[in-house]
């Protein structure tokens, strides 16, 4: 039988020619997306020393292939990680239908803050505050016309914006990777759902039942903001009744998501669920609002901001509070009975929370730049009177809140993050300095500074493992108390208004100052996104922003439809396909993954047959899947998981990793570096000879042969010596059909 390495890159790859380490390759199969190469013929050895052809699977170009790809990417950063949090739940089935609900609500709340944010820009800033100001229409013929228009009319014109935004993420949500040859027959939701399941890239049902309740919460959420001012001024019955249809609307799409039915199984041709009629009856309900705000009414003055506008931003704010509380309750109960650490368990509600703040940061700064650039900078404050003559333009006081928030936020993380490293690093740095000298006997030969370097490498990938998970926590806590303070802007309450009762002038300057200076920075940072995902496949430096997408869309959407499409529901069943093939044609398969590669190889050996799995070894080396996906993705990736892998393939799998990679480590091994000298094996037998570590760098001192010392690699594989032993050994390891050996 042949031999055939399939290598499959990690995040931000850099082309075929690198993963195969040849000149010229050729695509054999797949497309320009994602597709397998092998060498050209003569244009080097298409097989290594060890005899296995090589062939190399690229699939970056379904995360981040295009500048239009990646700046769309950018704009669904909330939803793509408020998609995340459900699959960090600590367990499935039944008992997780509680927790998968609140994510299900929480990720709706951001789809209605995106209407929020459209709707103020169109109808508050625009259509009600700016055109009752004949100073804001001054020499802007784009919307002078709007100053003889009713309010009423106004407000029904001005809504084909909000109409439009929604249509645009209707026609995102529908975009997929999954081919129609990985199209299971009975598609089934992916709630429960093991790694292992046929269909578990296969989610379509689930994601158009949610694609069609978030277009009924968009929509519902835009009706409100029509009706509410309309119905409160006309004190009519039709105001009134589409006003209770609306809110009934709004009910039932929530209680559509906290059904457990929402991830039933079902097939495409399910016209009449309660989902899609949720859907059209948004839209038809849409139709009469905007018919009713056109309809002719008593003369009508728009003065200050839209009415009950700040009142649904402000709830908006607070029923995200208690949906983040109530995710905690619910992790935190499950703390002991999963045995996870406190802070593992605060994943969920920490990434929700995130996801919220990056939602609020592209929402008040939008609304900051459009109210600046429509007031000419006059924007009023207690404590800066308007100029006379000048329009009031004002965003809801919920985003002075928030924009408050995220400058005490910026500060505190940055000293956690400060304060933190000093601290752990004095403690890993004796450590670090230990396994130095274990490893290079050559220590004492060589300067100082090449220890201290190497040492510091170790402690950094040990900070980035300990200390990243304090920032994130920080961030949340502060994230809490700022939508504690939006929702209670309700009462119209700001920062600047509440501190000039307080303690006067003296204390509403610098609280002022503080906020303007939040409002400036959450509108800087929502155009630094926009702009890093314009330039990220343009520029070399910019593309590691890849990384976060890849790692963020591996998931399939199962709280959020309009986060990016995954990129696993083709990635795995090609992977599946492909092996199929070789195997069936008489080869066997040796299956490397680097970094986030080391994944998909570990879903795609979970999908194949048990006939296949007999002629499959597989190679890991800077894998997450210990020190990330085990912590976060409880529920899928955990120790019988990884185990029944190994069990499947007989163990014939090996995995590399070092002291200097602060995103791969050990899967088995346990951790090392807190006993130097003592490995804390979490397994005995086979599992404890999967893990084996690299020696980074290969060595202190300059070569006999080179002018440098050895490069500290990190995170960072290439096709070295200790590669290609791995190889050799897996690959005898098929040939002769021998477990491997247990060693001491």
């Amino acid at each position: 039988m042949g031999i055939t390495e399939i290598r499959v890159h990690g995040v931000a790859d850099k082309g075929p020619e690198t993963i195969l380490d040849r000149p010229v390759v050729v695509r054999v199969a797949g497309d320009d997306d994602a597709g397998f190469f092998r060498p050209r013929p003569g244009f080097g050895d298409p097989a290594e020393s060890d005899g296995a052809t090589l062939e190399a699977y690229r699939w970056s170009g379904l995360t981040s292939g295009t500048a239009t790809r990646t700046f769309s990417l950018v704009l669904l950063l909330p939803f793509m990680l408020s998609n995340i949090v459900i699959w960090m739940l600590p367990v499935i089935g039944r008992s997780g239908t509680a927790g998968r609900a609140v994510c299900r609500l929480l990720a709706a709340s951001l789809t209605a803050m995106y209407v929020l944010s459209t709707v103020g820009v169109s109808l508050d800033l625009i259509a009600w505050q700016c055109a009752a100001y004949p100073r804001c229409l001054e020499d802007r013929r784009e919307i002078s016309w709007l100053g003889g228009v009713t309010p009423g009319l106004r407000l029904a014109i001005l809504a084909i914006l909000p109409i439009l935004a929604i249509a645009l993420i209707w026609r995102l949500g529908a975009r997929t990777w999954q081919l129609p040859e990985d199209s299971a027959a009975t598609p089934q939701g992916v709630g429960a759902d093991r790694l292992d399941t046929p269909a578990f890239w296969d989610n379509r049902a689930l994601l158009r039942r949610l694609r069609s309740v978030h277009v009924a919460v968009a929509l519902g959420t835009l009706n409100a903001t029509l009706l509410l001012p309309l119905a409160s001024h006309d004190a009519a019955l039709t105001g009134y009744v589409l006003l209770g249809v609306n809110v009934a609307l709004l009910a039932g799409t929530a209680v559509l998501l906290c059904r457990p039915t929402i991830e039933r199984h079902g097939g495409p041709g399910n016209g009449r669920s309660p989902t899609q009629a949720a859907r059209r009856a948004a839209v038809v309900l849409t139709v009469l609002t905007v018919a009713y705000a056109s309809a002719p009414r008593s003369p009508w003055a728009a003065t200050g901001t839209l009415p009950w506008y700040d009142v649904l931003v402000a709830g908006l704010f607070a029923t995200q509070l208690v949906l983040l509380l109530a995710l905690g309750v619910l992790v935190l109960s499950r703390h002991r009975r999963t045995g996870r650490t406190f802070v593992a368990c605060l994943g969920a509600p920490v990434l929700a929370s995130v996801a919220i703040g990056l939602a609020v940061a592209f929402s008040s700064g939008v609304t900051y730049a459009v109210a600046e650039y429509l007031d000419r900078g006059s924007s009023p404050t207690p404590a800066r009177p308007l100029p006379p003559g000048a329009p009031p333009l004002s965003p809801p006081v919920a985003y002075r809140w928030a924009a408050l928030g995220f400058s005490v936020a910026l500060v505190v993380v940055w000293v956690v993050a400060v304060l933190g490293a000093r601290i752990r690093r004095t403690r890993h740095r004796r450590q670090a300095e230990e396994l130095v000298h274990r490893d290079f006997p050559e220590a004492s030969r060589v300067p100082p500074e090449r220890v201290e370097a190497v040492r510091d490498a170790i402690v950094r990938a040990r900070l980035a493992d300990r200390l990243g998970p304090l920032l994130p926590i920080a961030y949340a806590v502060l994230a809490l108390l700022t939508l504690g303070a939006a929702g209670l802007s309700v009462l119209h309450q700001g920062p600047g208004a509440l501190a000039l009762r307080l303690g006067g002038q003296t204390l509403a300057r610098p609280v002022i100052f503080v906020t303007d200076l939040g409002g400036a920075l959450t509108g800087v940072f929502a155009l630094v996104l926009a702009a890093a995902g314009l330039l990220a496949y343009r520029s070399a430096g910019i593309r590691s922003i890849g990384v976060l997408w890849d790692l963020a869309t591996f998931w399939p959407r199962g709280a959020h439809p309009l986060a990016p499409p995954c990129y696993a529901e083709r990635a795995v069943p090609e992977l599946t396909r492909r092996i199929g093939q070789l195997i069936a044609s008489g080869d066997q398969v040796v299956l490397s993954g680097q970094s986030h590669g080391s994944v998909l190889a570990v879903a795609t050996v979970l999908q194949l047959p048990a006939a296949c799995q007999r002629r499959i070894a597989l190679l890991t080396y800077a894998s997450p899947l210990g020190n990330l996906y085990r912590r976060f993705f409880p529920a899928y990736v955990n120790d019988s998981v990884l185990s029944e892998v190994g069990e499947r393939l007989d163990w014939r799998w090996i995995n590399l990793w070092r002291y200097t990679d602060p995103v791969g480590g050990w899967i088995f091994a346990g951790d090392p570096v807190a006993r130097p000298g003592h490995p804390t094996a979490r397994f005995g037998g086979r599992a404890a000879e999967v893990d084996r570590r690299v020696r980074d760098p290969a060595g202190l001192a300059v070569g006999p042969t080179d002018t440098v010392p050895p490069p500290v690699r990190g995170h960072h594989f290439i096709s070295d010596q200790d590669f290609h032993s791995a190889v050799r050994e897996l690959t005898r390891r098929l040939e002769e059909g021998e477990p491997p050996a247990v060693r001491g």
